[in-house]
């Protein structure tokens, strides 16, 4: 087989895995630290999308730029819905915090859904800025301007949150927090205030991710379900609450599908990540890049 094909596989399969690294990264932060299951993510990334169309169509806003602005929408939304819904989540025992999670961000997922539908139609919907067709070509292999600045944008993201999670204090005040919320508030972390705002940063990226499909691929209201089926098997593949994991995670199986039409054809691309997903729920079902106790 022709290397540079599969060369060109391998690259657009890591474009394509920068998409789920986001989106997933989002969904593993708030769970790893409220281990609360928001099933209503990919709604937020569909909200992020649009918030990132309407910028483009009424002020020409490039897409990129418009990222920051899918950013403070979503942060905002995530800040009025833990404390309108989520917060009441957070006083439960673990395994209710899930069930009663699920419930909710379930109905809330049907809620933006059906206010999308309203405000924009079923129509799918996307843009295309004045560098659309550009590529870079280095041997033989084709680097698209759009994708390559998504993976160039996915990455700057999940690096930045890694630092803030690893260099501030207040990533240090959520680490503390995702291990032993009684022992963080004992030692004088604001519990509150850091599940508040951890919900708010998650729903950010998933803004984030929104706007880098919108590019990439196309939005419409009734994206969220895949999204968010795709970014929990991310997170399994990772390891529950693994944030650069989760992002590595999504890489490998961008890279995993794309390379699979090859030999089996992009009909079954689908298909291989699920087997992909069976095969380290078996192997490994603490994921694959969970830190070992």
């Amino acid at each position: 087989m022709d290397p540079t094909v599969i060369a060109q596989k391998l690259a657009f399969g890591l474009f394509v895995g920068s998409n789920y690294g986001v989106v997933a990264v989002g969904l593993t932060l708030i769970f790893g630290v409220m281990r609360v299951l928001n099933v209503a993510h990919g709604e937020l990334l569909m909200l992020g999308g649009y918030a990132s169309y309407v910028g483009f169509t009424l002020a020409g806003i490039d897409p990129y730029i418009s990222v920051a602005l899918s950013a403070v929408c979503l942060f905002g939304l995530g800040l009025l819905l833990n404390t309108l819904l989520f917060q009441f989540v957070e006083r439960l025992a673990e395994e209710q915090r899930i069930k009663n999670s699920l419930l909710i961000s379930f109905g809330l997922a049907l809620v933006l859904q059906n206010l999308a539908l309203y405000a924009f139609s079923a129509d799918e919907r996307s843009v295309r800025a004045a560098y659309a067709g550009g590529a870079i070509t280095l041997a033989g292999v084709v680097f698209p301007y759009t994708r390559l600045a998504t993976f160039v944008v996915g990455t700057l993201v999940v690096l930045v949150l890694y630092v803030l999670l690893q260099r501030t204090y207040f990533g240090m005040a959520i680490r503390a927090t995702a291990i032993d919320w009684q022992a963080a508030a004992l030692a004088g972390v604001d519990v509150r205030r850091t599940y508040l705002l951890t919900f708010a940063i998650g729903s950010a990226l998933a803004g984030i991710a929104g706007s880098l499909v919108l590019v990439t691929f196309s939005i419409s209201p009734a994206i969220g379900l895949a999204w968010t089926l795709k970014a929990l098997v991310v997170v399994v593949l990772a390891g529950m609450g693994s944030v650069s994991g989760a992002f590595l995670a999504g890489l490998l199986l961008g890279v995993v599908e794309n390379l699979s039409t090859l030999w089996i054809g992009p009909e079954y691309q689908q298909v291989v990540g699920l087997v992909l997903f069976v095969v380290v729920l078996l192997l490994r079902p603490n994921g694959l890049f969970a830190r070992r106790a």
